[in-house]
Protein backbone atom coordinates (compact mmCIF):
# COMPACT_ATOMS: atom_id res chain seq x y z
CA UNK A 1 0.00 0.00 0.00
CA UNK A 2 1.16 3.63 -0.72
CA UNK A 3 2.33 5.40 2.48
CA UNK A 4 -0.44 7.51 3.86
CA UNK A 5 1.35 10.84 3.43
CA UNK A 6 0.82 9.87 -0.35
CA UNK A 7 -2.89 9.47 0.11
CA UNK A 8 -3.16 12.57 2.18
CA UNK A 9 -1.56 14.70 -0.30
CA UNK A 10 -3.83 13.27 -3.28
CA UNK A 11 -6.63 13.59 -0.35
CA UNK A 12 -5.51 17.36 -0.67
CA UNK A 13 -5.41 18.11 -4.22
CA UNK A 14 -8.76 15.99 -4.85
CA UNK A 15 -10.29 18.67 -2.53
CA UNK A 16 -8.55 21.80 -3.42
CA UNK A 17 -8.09 21.27 -6.94
CA UNK A 18 -10.46 18.82 -7.83
CA UNK A 19 -13.75 20.09 -6.22
CA UNK A 20 -12.48 23.08 -4.39
CA UNK A 21 -14.78 22.62 -0.97
CA UNK A 22 -16.20 25.49 0.50
CA UNK A 23 -16.25 25.74 4.38
CA UNK A 24 -19.87 24.21 5.66
CA UNK A 25 -20.48 22.82 2.15
CA UNK A 26 -21.53 19.39 2.33
CA UNK A 27 -19.07 16.86 0.52
CA UNK A 28 -20.84 13.44 -1.04
CA UNK A 29 -18.35 10.40 -1.91
CA UNK A 30 -19.24 7.79 -3.75
CA UNK A 31 -16.23 5.17 -2.99
CA UNK A 32 -15.27 1.03 -3.14
CA UNK A 33 -15.47 -0.56 -0.28
CA UNK A 34 -12.08 -1.74 -1.03
CA UNK A 35 -10.32 2.11 -0.79
CA UNK A 36 -12.31 2.50 2.72
CA UNK A 37 -9.04 3.23 3.89
CA UNK A 38 -8.39 6.48 1.48
CA UNK A 39 -12.33 7.39 2.04
CA UNK A 40 -11.73 7.92 5.09
CA UNK A 41 -8.85 10.15 4.92
CA UNK A 42 -10.81 12.41 2.44
CA UNK A 43 -13.58 12.28 4.86
CA UNK A 44 -10.92 13.85 7.74
CA UNK A 45 -9.65 16.21 4.87
CA UNK A 46 -12.64 17.71 4.43
CA UNK A 47 -13.37 18.23 8.15
CA UNK A 48 -10.27 19.85 8.30
CA UNK A 49 -11.00 22.14 5.78
CA UNK A 50 -14.50 23.11 7.18
CA UNK A 51 -16.93 20.53 6.13
CA UNK A 52 -20.02 20.87 6.99
CA UNK A 53 -21.14 16.93 6.53
CA UNK A 54 -19.11 13.96 4.67
CA UNK A 55 -21.51 11.45 3.30
CA UNK A 56 -20.11 8.29 1.48
CA UNK A 57 -22.38 6.62 -1.00
CA UNK A 58 -20.41 2.50 -0.44
CA UNK A 59 -19.93 0.59 -3.97
CA UNK A 60 -18.84 -3.05 -3.94
CA UNK A 61 -17.94 -5.31 -7.24
CA UNK A 62 -18.64 -8.23 -5.97
CA UNK A 63 -22.29 -7.31 -4.91
CA UNK A 64 -22.93 -5.57 -7.96
CA UNK A 65 -22.05 -8.47 -10.28
CA UNK A 66 -23.96 -10.76 -7.82
CA UNK A 67 -26.69 -8.29 -8.50
CA UNK A 68 -26.42 -7.99 -12.36
CA UNK A 69 -26.35 -12.02 -11.87
CA UNK A 70 -29.15 -13.22 -9.63
CA UNK A 71 -31.92 -10.06 -9.26
CA UNK A 72 -34.98 -10.25 -10.65
CA UNK A 73 -34.99 -9.05 -14.24
CA UNK A 74 -38.00 -5.93 -12.91
CA UNK A 75 -34.90 -5.24 -11.05
CA UNK A 76 -32.94 -4.43 -13.87
CA UNK A 77 -35.37 -2.43 -15.05
CA UNK A 78 -36.11 0.03 -12.24
CA UNK A 79 -33.94 2.57 -9.93
CA UNK A 80 -34.65 2.63 -6.67
CA UNK A 81 -36.83 6.04 -5.84
CA UNK A 82 -34.98 6.26 -2.03
CA UNK A 83 -31.67 6.69 -4.13
CA UNK A 84 -32.68 9.21 -6.79
CA UNK A 85 -34.06 11.76 -4.13
CA UNK A 86 -30.68 11.25 -1.60
CA UNK A 87 -28.68 11.89 -4.97
CA UNK A 88 -31.11 15.35 -5.99
CA UNK A 89 -31.45 16.08 -2.30
CA UNK A 90 -27.43 16.38 -1.87
CA UNK A 91 -27.30 18.67 -4.91
CA UNK A 92 -29.86 20.71 -4.49
CA UNK A 93 -28.27 21.41 -1.06
CA UNK A 94 -25.07 22.36 -2.74
CA UNK A 95 -23.17 19.49 -2.41
CA UNK A 96 -19.59 18.79 -3.36
CA UNK A 97 -19.43 15.68 -5.87
CA UNK A 98 -16.41 13.17 -5.58
CA UNK A 99 -16.58 9.85 -7.88
CA UNK A 100 -14.07 7.47 -7.39
CA UNK A 101 -14.14 5.12 -10.01
CA UNK A 102 -12.15 1.96 -9.97
CA UNK A 103 -14.08 -0.65 -10.99
CA UNK A 104 -12.79 -4.21 -12.64
CA UNK A 105 -13.06 -3.72 -15.83
CA UNK A 106 -14.12 -7.26 -16.58
CA UNK A 107 -16.15 -7.35 -13.47
CA UNK A 108 -19.32 -7.81 -16.20
CA UNK A 109 -18.30 -9.88 -18.79
CA UNK A 110 -20.18 -12.61 -18.54
CA UNK A 111 -22.88 -11.04 -17.83
CA UNK A 112 -26.40 -10.60 -20.17
CA UNK A 113 -25.78 -7.75 -22.42
CA UNK A 114 -29.64 -6.90 -22.10
CA UNK A 115 -29.77 -6.76 -18.63
CA UNK A 116 -26.68 -4.04 -18.61
CA UNK A 117 -28.52 -2.36 -21.19
CA UNK A 118 -31.87 -2.35 -18.71
CA UNK A 119 -30.03 -1.13 -16.12
CA UNK A 120 -28.08 1.82 -17.67
CA UNK A 121 -31.31 3.08 -18.99
CA UNK A 122 -33.54 3.30 -15.57
CA UNK A 123 -30.49 4.62 -14.43
CA UNK A 124 -30.73 7.09 -16.84
CA UNK A 125 -34.28 8.13 -16.73
CA UNK A 126 -33.79 8.28 -12.89
CA UNK A 127 -30.85 10.48 -12.63
CA UNK A 128 -31.73 13.06 -15.55
CA UNK A 129 -32.33 15.82 -12.83
CA UNK A 130 -29.17 15.34 -11.49
CA UNK A 131 -27.59 14.51 -14.35
CA UNK A 132 -28.10 18.39 -15.20
CA UNK A 133 -27.08 19.25 -11.96
CA UNK A 134 -23.25 18.04 -13.00
CA UNK A 135 -23.76 18.78 -16.78
CA UNK A 136 -24.36 22.59 -16.09
CA UNK A 137 -22.02 22.92 -13.21
CA UNK A 138 -24.41 23.58 -11.11
CA UNK A 139 -22.42 22.11 -8.28
CA UNK A 140 -18.25 21.52 -8.17
CA UNK A 141 -18.00 17.81 -8.88
CA UNK A 142 -14.92 15.74 -9.69
CA UNK A 143 -13.83 12.05 -11.27
CA UNK A 144 -10.91 10.43 -9.88
CA UNK A 145 -9.47 6.92 -9.04
CA UNK A 146 -7.88 4.72 -6.85
CA UNK A 147 -6.27 1.23 -7.22
CA UNK A 148 -8.12 -2.05 -6.50
CA UNK A 149 -6.65 -5.58 -7.09
CA UNK A 150 -8.84 -6.52 -9.61
CA UNK A 151 -7.88 -3.14 -12.02
CA UNK A 152 -4.22 -3.40 -11.10
CA UNK A 153 -3.88 -6.90 -11.84
CA UNK A 154 -5.68 -6.15 -15.29
CA UNK A 155 -3.00 -3.64 -16.40
CA UNK A 156 -0.58 -5.54 -14.54
CA UNK A 157 -1.08 -9.35 -15.33
CA UNK A 158 2.69 -10.55 -14.13
CA UNK A 159 2.73 -9.05 -10.92
CA UNK A 160 1.53 -10.18 -7.77
CA UNK A 161 -1.39 -8.56 -6.28
CA UNK A 162 -0.11 -6.05 -3.96
CA UNK A 163 2.90 -5.35 -6.08
CA UNK A 164 0.22 -4.55 -9.05
CA UNK A 165 -1.27 -2.15 -6.64
CA UNK A 166 1.70 -0.49 -6.25
CA UNK A 167 2.34 0.13 -9.58
CA UNK A 168 -1.29 1.70 -9.92
CA UNK A 169 -0.56 3.92 -7.53
CA UNK A 170 3.11 4.77 -8.80
CA UNK A 171 1.37 5.76 -11.82
CA UNK A 172 -1.77 7.43 -10.58
CA UNK A 173 -0.10 9.76 -8.46
CA UNK A 174 2.12 10.85 -11.20
CA UNK A 175 -0.89 11.31 -13.81
CA UNK A 176 -2.20 13.83 -11.49
CA UNK A 177 0.92 15.33 -10.16
CA UNK A 178 0.81 14.35 -6.43
CA UNK A 179 4.55 13.69 -7.00
CA UNK A 180 5.76 17.39 -7.32
CA UNK A 181 7.22 19.24 -4.83
CA UNK A 182 4.19 21.58 -5.01
CA UNK A 183 0.91 19.73 -6.36
CA UNK A 184 -1.44 23.00 -5.86
CA UNK A 185 1.33 25.08 -8.30
CA UNK A 186 1.77 22.19 -10.59
CA UNK A 187 -2.06 22.05 -11.31
CA UNK A 188 -2.42 25.88 -11.77
CA UNK A 189 0.46 25.91 -14.33
CA UNK A 190 -1.51 22.85 -16.17
CA UNK A 191 -4.57 24.83 -16.25
CA UNK A 192 -3.50 27.82 -17.37
CA UNK A 193 -1.81 25.66 -20.59
CA UNK A 194 -5.15 24.15 -21.26
CA UNK A 195 -6.79 27.41 -21.30
CA UNK A 196 -4.29 29.35 -23.32
CA UNK A 197 -5.14 26.20 -25.60
CA UNK A 198 -9.37 25.94 -25.41
CA UNK A 199 -8.92 30.34 -25.99
CA UNK A 200 -7.01 29.60 -29.06
CA UNK A 201 -9.73 27.72 -30.70
CA UNK A 202 -12.29 29.51 -29.04
CA UNK A 203 -10.98 32.83 -31.30
CA UNK A 204 -11.14 31.08 -34.37
CA UNK A 205 -14.56 29.34 -34.16
CA UNK A 206 -14.17 27.20 -36.83
CA UNK A 207 -17.02 25.78 -38.93
CA UNK A 208 -15.83 22.33 -38.30
CA UNK A 209 -13.03 19.94 -38.05
CA UNK A 210 -11.52 17.22 -39.89
CA UNK A 211 -10.03 14.06 -38.27
CA UNK A 212 -7.77 11.91 -40.36
CA UNK A 213 -5.87 8.89 -39.39
CA UNK A 214 -5.85 4.97 -39.65
CA UNK A 215 -9.64 3.65 -40.22
CA UNK A 216 -10.47 7.40 -39.71
CA UNK A 217 -11.75 9.97 -41.85
CA UNK A 218 -14.47 12.01 -40.16
CA UNK A 219 -15.76 15.34 -40.50
CA UNK A 220 -17.34 17.38 -37.26
CA UNK A 221 -19.82 19.99 -37.81
CA UNK A 222 -19.23 22.70 -34.82
CA UNK A 223 -22.31 24.72 -33.62
CA UNK A 224 -22.27 28.63 -33.77
CA UNK A 225 -21.44 29.97 -30.67
CA UNK A 226 -19.76 26.65 -29.65
CA UNK A 227 -17.14 27.01 -26.65
CA UNK A 228 -13.65 24.88 -26.01
CA UNK A 229 -13.34 23.76 -22.07
CA UNK A 230 -10.47 22.29 -20.64
CA UNK A 231 -8.90 22.10 -17.10
CA UNK A 232 -10.66 23.85 -14.66
CA UNK A 233 -14.36 24.74 -15.09
CA UNK A 234 -16.51 27.52 -12.96
CA UNK A 235 -19.52 26.34 -11.28
CA UNK A 236 -23.05 28.61 -11.27
CA UNK A 237 -21.84 29.99 -8.05
CA UNK A 238 -18.02 31.41 -9.30
CA UNK A 239 -16.33 28.28 -7.74
CA UNK A 240 -13.07 27.08 -10.31
CA UNK A 241 -12.76 23.12 -10.04
CA UNK A 242 -11.33 20.67 -11.88
CA UNK A 243 -14.09 18.21 -13.09
CA UNK A 244 -11.26 15.19 -13.58
CA UNK A 245 -7.86 14.49 -11.93
CA UNK A 246 -6.08 13.92 -14.06
CA UNK A 247 -7.26 16.02 -17.40
CA UNK A 248 -5.36 16.28 -20.21
CA UNK A 249 -8.26 17.50 -22.31
CA UNK A 250 -9.89 20.75 -24.24
CA UNK A 251 -12.93 20.06 -25.19
CA UNK A 252 -16.48 20.94 -26.71
CA UNK A 253 -19.89 19.82 -28.68
CA UNK A 254 -20.57 18.87 -32.13
CA UNK A 255 -22.92 20.06 -34.12
CA UNK A 256 -25.62 17.10 -33.64
CA UNK A 257 -26.73 17.23 -37.11
CA UNK A 258 -23.79 17.59 -38.94
CA UNK A 259 -21.35 14.89 -38.48
CA UNK A 260 -20.26 12.58 -41.48
CA UNK A 261 -17.79 10.01 -42.06
CA UNK A 262 -16.17 6.73 -40.31
CA UNK A 263 -14.30 6.90 -37.07
CA UNK A 264 -12.01 3.67 -35.39
CA UNK A 265 -11.09 3.44 -31.71
CA UNK A 266 -7.76 3.38 -30.69
CA UNK A 267 -8.40 1.82 -27.19
CA UNK A 268 -10.80 -0.49 -25.74
CA UNK A 269 -13.60 0.85 -24.25
CA UNK A 270 -14.92 -0.16 -20.54
CA UNK A 271 -18.37 0.19 -20.85
CA UNK A 272 -20.90 -0.50 -17.75
CA UNK A 273 -17.70 -3.19 -16.66
CA UNK A 274 -17.64 -4.79 -20.21
CA UNK A 275 -14.98 -4.11 -22.90
CA UNK A 276 -15.43 -2.87 -26.61
CA UNK A 277 -12.64 -2.82 -28.57
CA UNK A 278 -11.02 -2.53 -31.88
CA UNK A 279 -14.62 -0.92 -33.07
CA UNK A 280 -15.54 1.23 -36.18
CA UNK A 281 -18.82 3.51 -36.24
CA UNK A 282 -20.15 5.51 -39.21
CA UNK A 283 -21.85 8.97 -38.87
CA UNK A 284 -24.27 10.37 -41.77
CA UNK A 285 -25.90 13.50 -40.99
CA UNK A 286 -25.14 13.53 -36.94
CA UNK A 287 -26.11 9.85 -36.84
CA UNK A 288 -24.51 6.48 -36.39
CA UNK A 289 -25.96 4.78 -39.09
CA UNK A 290 -23.22 1.51 -39.27
CA UNK A 291 -21.07 -0.35 -36.91
CA UNK A 292 -18.25 -3.39 -36.27
CA UNK A 293 -16.15 -4.24 -33.43
CA UNK A 294 -14.11 -7.44 -32.52
CA UNK A 295 -15.01 -7.14 -29.18
CA UNK A 296 -18.55 -6.20 -27.61
CA UNK A 297 -21.09 -5.71 -30.44
CA UNK A 298 -24.07 -6.44 -28.91
CA UNK A 299 -22.68 -4.04 -26.16
CA UNK A 300 -22.52 -1.18 -28.91
CA UNK A 301 -26.10 -2.33 -29.63
CA UNK A 302 -27.54 -1.76 -26.59
CA UNK A 303 -25.42 1.75 -26.09
CA UNK A 304 -27.02 2.92 -29.24
CA UNK A 305 -30.47 2.16 -28.61
CA UNK A 306 -30.79 3.62 -25.01
CA UNK A 307 -32.66 6.71 -27.11
CA UNK A 308 -32.31 8.56 -30.12
CA UNK A 309 -29.45 11.16 -29.03
CA UNK A 310 -27.03 7.90 -28.25
CA UNK A 311 -26.57 7.43 -31.46
CA UNK A 312 -25.38 11.28 -31.72
CA UNK A 313 -22.64 12.83 -29.97
CA UNK A 314 -22.25 14.93 -27.26
CA UNK A 315 -18.20 16.11 -27.09
CA UNK A 316 -14.78 15.88 -29.02
CA UNK A 317 -11.84 16.37 -27.37
CA UNK A 318 -8.56 17.16 -28.57
CA UNK A 319 -5.26 15.48 -26.53
CA UNK A 320 -1.94 15.93 -27.75
CA UNK A 321 0.33 12.37 -27.59
CA UNK A 322 2.52 14.20 -25.59
CA UNK A 323 0.27 13.56 -22.36
CA UNK A 324 1.68 11.91 -19.51
CA UNK A 325 -0.89 9.33 -19.73
CA UNK A 326 -0.51 8.25 -23.45
CA UNK A 327 3.76 8.36 -22.95
CA UNK A 328 3.30 5.65 -19.83
CA UNK A 329 2.21 3.39 -22.75
CA UNK A 330 -0.27 2.03 -20.36
CA UNK A 331 -3.44 1.02 -21.15
CA UNK A 332 -5.90 1.85 -18.23
CA UNK A 333 -9.18 0.20 -19.35
CA UNK A 334 -10.43 2.97 -17.40
CA UNK A 335 -12.31 5.48 -19.31
CA UNK A 336 -10.89 8.95 -16.94
CA UNK A 337 -7.43 7.46 -17.58
CA UNK A 338 -7.75 6.41 -21.05
CA UNK A 339 -9.60 9.14 -22.82
CA UNK A 340 -7.13 11.64 -21.43
CA UNK A 341 -4.20 9.82 -23.38
CA UNK A 342 -6.08 10.30 -26.56
CA UNK A 343 -8.48 12.21 -28.73
CA UNK A 344 -11.82 10.99 -27.97
CA UNK A 345 -15.27 11.58 -28.92
CA UNK A 346 -18.85 11.12 -26.59
CA UNK A 347 -22.03 9.33 -27.69
CA UNK A 348 -24.95 10.79 -25.80
CA UNK A 349 -25.61 14.21 -23.89
CA UNK A 350 -23.91 17.54 -24.54
CA UNK A 351 -22.27 19.85 -21.69
CA UNK A 352 -24.71 22.96 -22.47
CA UNK A 353 -21.74 24.80 -21.17
CA UNK A 354 -20.28 24.19 -24.59
CA UNK A 355 -22.48 27.06 -26.02
CA UNK A 356 -23.09 30.54 -25.68
CA UNK A 357 -25.99 30.67 -23.09
CA UNK A 358 -26.66 26.78 -23.36
CA UNK A 359 -27.01 26.36 -19.27
CA UNK A 360 -30.17 28.50 -19.92
CA UNK A 361 -31.43 27.12 -23.00
CA UNK A 362 -34.43 24.44 -22.97
CA UNK A 363 -34.56 21.50 -24.50
CA UNK A 364 -36.08 22.57 -27.85
CA UNK A 365 -33.30 25.80 -28.05
CA UNK A 366 -30.57 23.08 -27.71
CA UNK A 367 -31.71 21.18 -30.17
CA UNK A 368 -31.81 24.16 -32.97
CA UNK A 369 -28.00 24.84 -31.66
CA UNK A 370 -27.37 21.29 -32.39
CA UNK A 371 -26.39 20.84 -29.32
CA UNK A 372 -27.28 17.03 -28.50
CA UNK A 373 -29.63 15.67 -25.50
CA UNK A 374 -29.28 11.54 -23.87
CA UNK A 375 -29.46 9.84 -20.85
CA UNK A 376 -25.77 8.38 -21.56
CA UNK A 377 -22.46 10.30 -22.00
CA UNK A 378 -19.85 7.88 -23.18
CA UNK A 379 -16.57 8.80 -24.23
CA UNK A 380 -13.99 6.29 -26.07
CA UNK A 381 -10.82 6.59 -27.60
CA UNK A 382 -10.08 7.56 -31.34
CA UNK A 383 -6.83 9.69 -30.93
CA UNK A 384 -2.98 8.53 -31.51
CA UNK A 385 0.64 9.93 -32.92
CA UNK A 386 -1.07 8.99 -36.41
CA UNK A 387 -3.97 11.54 -35.99
CA UNK A 388 -4.20 14.89 -38.41
CA UNK A 389 -7.37 17.43 -37.56
CA UNK A 390 -7.72 20.48 -39.70
CA UNK A 391 -10.20 23.42 -38.57
CA UNK A 392 -12.74 24.88 -41.26
CA UNK A 393 -13.07 28.33 -41.43
CA UNK A 394 -16.70 29.90 -42.63
CA UNK A 395 -14.87 30.90 -46.11
CA UNK A 396 -13.93 27.62 -46.38
CA UNK A 397 -10.13 27.74 -45.62
CA UNK A 398 -8.71 24.65 -43.89
CA UNK A 399 -5.83 25.34 -40.70
CA UNK A 400 -3.89 22.93 -39.52
CA UNK A 401 -5.09 21.97 -35.54
CA UNK A 402 -3.16 18.96 -34.93
CA UNK A 403 -0.36 16.95 -36.77
CA UNK A 404 0.93 13.54 -36.04
CA UNK A 405 -1.25 13.64 -32.64
CA UNK A 406 -0.29 17.06 -31.17
CA UNK A 407 -0.75 20.55 -31.55
CA UNK A 408 0.45 22.33 -34.94
CA UNK A 409 0.30 26.05 -33.80
CA UNK A 410 2.25 27.21 -30.45
CA UNK A 411 0.51 27.62 -26.76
Amino acid sequence: MVERIIQEKYADITLQKGINLQKNQTLFVTAPVEGAEFARILAEKAYGLGAKNVHINWEDDTITKLKYTNAAEEVMETFPEWRKEMQESFAEEGAAFVSIHATDPDLLNEVDPNRIAKASKAAGIALKNFREYMMNDRVTWTVISIPTKAWAKKIFPNQMDEEAVASLWNEIIKMVRVDQDDPVTAWDEHNNNLQKAHEYLNEKQYEKLILKAPGTNLEVGLPKGHIWQGGAAVSEKGIVFNPNLPTEEVFTAPHKYNVNGTVSSTKPLNYGGTLIDNFQLTFKDGEVVDYKAEQGQDVIKHLLENDEGSRRLGEIALVPDESPISQSGLIFYNTLFDENASCHIALGKAYPTNVEGGADMNEAELDQNGINDSMVHVDFMIGSNEMDIDGVKEDGTHEAVFRNGTWAFSL
